[in-house]
């Protein structure tokens, strides 16, 4: 060893977005929140039957601080089913029906006038609107008007509000879970593009299956009322949050999510065929975020301290399906946002060497209108 510092070489620094190698602590962690995971998951069972797949995505979207829209027919247990996952994880919960005459400071919070009884003088008070919890359910967000629905705005993307000119932090971990109807479109104001790309899901709530609904009426028309243990707390959410945000993703990884979403700009070169034909807009920047974090919370949530191409290609349908605006041919020839998606799935190379070689994107592209 040189006597000199100056004659030693210098600790290469790691490029910007790289993460540290995993530690001990970390793939504790990881055991921790998989061990949690099976536990809520077991906890949500004693009320909720079935919805798998649902109470996954619900899941990783928390543990990705990120907010989650549902959609499905009335009596599929969406509100039920947001309820007893704030009582499992421990976390002060609210929930906001909203009608046509809601008002923003119904959501928010206003400020009164008050006496000081000290002073004799009157002065201004915030009261607290039904926002300021760790879960909020918005039930079916959809009946308000936009000019209500646009309240929510700040609070899902700052975590804070503004009222009287002061701005008023939100709990952490702060969480927005909305309902919406697909059935009904009367008295409706659909949600505008620029808050519908604030949910980092958009979750479909389909019927359960037989054998599930068997044991759903059974459960629900005895005289058993089941209660569901705390499993986390607000703390440990945040440390776990912090656990996801730490999961290092591949380069290839990181490519083909950017990949993913660029595909579905109608107007860019690396657009499919079918793309240009039955969409009108594509997903933006937030998009590919909203992939890898949600590949990421996917990945631990299975034990591993790493993400792969099939955590990504898991959650492209509920980050893009809301995400894409389909056109008229679309509409006419029966082509869902989820069509699209799993086209593009089928479509994007997993890594460079498949988009090298060429292998069937080729055939997939020109058969797109097949079938």
């Amino acid at each position: 060893m040189s006597e000199h510092p100056e004659d030693q070489a210098p600790t290469p620094t790691p490029p910007p977005g790289d993460a540290p190698p995993p530690g001990d602590d970390d793939l504790a962690a990881v055991d921790r929140l998989r061990s949690a995971y099976e536990t809520l998951r077991a906890e949500m069972g004693k009320i909720i039957v079935g919805q798998n797949k649902v109470v996954e995505e619900l899941l990783v979207c928390i543990f990705a601080r990120g907010h989650c829209l549902l959609i499905g027919v009335p009596g599929l247990a969406k509100t039920l089913m947001i309820h007893t996952l704030s009582d499992a994880l421990n976390l002060t919960y609210n929930r906001i029906q909203f009608t046509p005459d809601l008002m923003p400071s119904d959501i928010t919070g206003t400020e009164v006038i008050q006496d000081d009884k000290a002073t004799g003088q009157r002065q201004f008070k915030f009261l607290r609107g039904p926002v300021f919890a760790n879960v909020v359910l918005a039930d079916e967000i959809n009946r308000t008007p936009p000019k209500t629905q646009a309240a929510l705005l700040e609070a899902m993307q700052e975590r804070q509000v503004t009222v009287g000119g002061e701005r008023h932090r939100l709990p952490d971990p702060f969480f927005v879970l909305a309902t919406q109807n697909p059935i009904e479109q009367e008295g409706t104001y659909p949600l505008p593009e620029a808050q519908l790309d604030r949910f980092m899901f958009n979750v479909m709530v389909d019927y359960p299956e037989e054998d599930e609904e068997y044991d759903i009426v059974r459960m629900t028309t005895s005289h058993n009322r089941p209660s569901v243990g705390k499993v986390l707390s607000a703390n440990e959410i945040l440390n776990l949050q912090e656990i996801v945000r730490r999961v290092p993703a591949a380069d290839h990884v990181v490519k083909y999510a950017v990949r993913l979403a660029r595909a579905t700009r109608r107007d860019r070169d690396e657009a499919p065929e079918f793309v240009r034909d039955f969409l009108s807009w594509g997903a933006g920047p937030r998009a590919s975020q909203y992939l890898i974090l949600a590949a990421k919370a996917r990945a631990v949530l299975r034990g591993r301290f790493h993400v792969a191409t099939e955590d990504v290609r898991d959650v492209a349908a509920p980050v893009l399906r809301h995400r894409i605006v389909t056109n008229f041919n679309a509409e006419a020839e029966g082509v869902r946002p989820d069509d699209v998606v799993e086209r593009l799935i089928q479509t994007i190379p997993v890594d460079e060497r498949e988009d090298q070689q060429g292998g069937t994107v080729s055939k997939l592209f020109r058969s797109a209108h097949v079938g």
